[in-house]
């Protein structure tokens, strides 16, 4: 359940520029959005967490660590000797941040339904 959660939130704050043109909710879930990416840093940081802990080759899992990347860029580049890479790797799916944030997010609704 918590993996579905964290899921949400990822996604919610990687479509924070698209939320808008939803009609009805999307000024709110914007909102919504916008303050979580004050946490960006820490939700990128804990979805590496629970994607690698729950890793079972299955798209959540795979997802999470993805989104967990690109949310957690910045915090990544501080690891010694490896954090330049990750960091770059992190910076490149950013490119792709829509995508990954659709996915995610529809990942993350469909594991409660």
């Amino acid at each position: 359940m918590i993996v579905n959660i964290v899921a949400i939130l990822a996604g919610l704050i990687l479509l924070t520029g698209l939320l808008g043109v939803i009609p009805a909710f999307g000024k709110h879930f914007e909102r919504m959005a916008k303050w979580l990416g004050g946490f960006q840093g820490i939700i990128g940081l804990v979805a590496i967490g629970i994607g690698i802990w729950t890793f079972d080759f299955g798209l959540t899992s795979i997802m999470l660590i993805i989104a967990g990347l690109v949310l957690a860029a910045g915090f990544l580049e501080a690891i010694p000797s490896v954090g330049k890479h990750i960091h770059k790797v992190g910076t490149w799916l950013g490119g792709f941040q829509t995508i990954i944030g659709l996915i995610t997010l529809a990942v993350g609704i469909w594991g409660f339904l």
